[in-house]
């Protein structure tokens, strides 16, 4: 197990290298421009010249666009990441590295959460469907499952403030904490804030997980049927095994072996998908922070970020064949 990280280790350092290149190259070829939308009034009114933009493009690295140009920013963006430096936010004007370690809590948190919730609520469901074949409750629980998955998250987001937060005045419509309300240092004073935030979290969370749990319900179900046709789970009826056994103890075991599989893409998957979400509710996580930086061109912010979820898809697929070993001792790492 010990040689078989080690050696997957050392492969996603060259597939988070490769990953690199292609997002840097990506993020510069933007149409959009830092330095021309911050300074664009100042070119019309006079105060600054084409000259002076120039040269400030070419002190942020950001001044050739050319195939050379780009390589000489990667690898200077590269050696300071060998540093760990991830480079100043054009937008922020604070270190990337800085800017994601106290906004990324938020997100982190809504997407454990979001993602505890999902497996919690989507499995089961997925069983249950799969059991039920064919019935009311099968056809209903495809249905919503269905509507979850075809719904955008900023349209399903604004319905649920509209109805849960405006019409019934039951939560919060947004932001983190309420406004205007001071909490004391101490110990009561930080428990009330925290129950505050939970709060304020309780609709990005609800949204979060029902957008969520469609397809892994779906996935749940399908699995669940090819299992119950397999021979064993004949034999296992035929010696008089009650069916909750049946299902549970023999079938659920080996429904989990695909499930697996979607944990490599399930956690950056909630914080990808929290860019969205955070916009909606006013979210001051690292989704909300990275959308803002995209519209402003801000490159070693936008690195930073798409960086952090790369590496993330990389340990989600990690712990993912560790899990199939786990899961299913016929499987073995090497």
């Amino acid at each position: 197990m010990f040689k078989y990280i080690v050696k997957r280790i050392l492969l996603s350092i060259i597939i988070l290298l490769g990953v690199s290149i292609i997002i840097y190259t990506l993020t510069r070829l933007m149409p959009a421009d830092y330095v021309d939308q911050t300074f664009s009034s100042k070119i019309q009114s006079g105060a600054m010249s084409i000259e002076d933009l120039q040269r400030y493009k070419e002190l942020l690295g950001i001044g050739d666009n050319s195939f050379a140009g780009i390589m000489k920013g990667y690898f200077g963006w590269l050696g300071n990441l060998l540093k760990g430096d991830l480079g100043r936010s054009f937008k922020y004007q604070k270190p990337v590295a800085e800017v994601i370690a106290s906004q990324m809590w938020y997100s982190f948190g809504i997407a454990i959460v979001a993602t505890i919730l999902q497996f919690l609520i989507a499995i089961p469901l997925g069983i249950t469907s799969a059991t039920h074949q064919y019935s009311v409750r099968d056809y209903v629980t495809t249905v919503l499952t269905m509507i979850g998955i075809g719904l955008p998250s900023y349209f399903f987001g604004a319905i649920v403030i509209k109805v849960f937060a405006v019409d019934l005045g039951w939560f919060p419509s947004g932001n983190i904490v309420s406004g205007g309300v001071t909490y004391a240092d101490n110990f009561g004073g930080q428990l009330a804030k925290f129950g505050d935030m939970c709060w304020h979290l309780v609709l990005p969370i609800t949204v979060t997980v029902l957008l969520s749990i469609g397809g892994l319900m779906r996935y749940t179900r399908t699995n669940t049927l090819e299992v119950l046709s397999a021979d064993y789970i004949r034999t296992a009826r035929a010696k008089g095994l009650s069916e909750r056994k049946v299902i549970y103890k023999h079938a659920f075991r080996n429904t989990l072996i695909p499930l697996a599989t979607l944990l490599a893409g399930i956690l950056p998957s909630l914080f990808g998908g929290m860019l969205i979400t955070e916009q909606v509710f006013g979210i001051p996580g690292i989704g909300k922070y990275a959308y803002d930086a995209l519209q402003f061109a801000d490159i070693p912010f936008v690195m930073g970020y798409n960086m952090f979820l790369a590496i993330l898809t990389v340990i989600g697929t990690l712990f993912s064949d560790i899990m199939y070993s786990i899961v299913d001792p016929r499987v073995k790492l090497k």
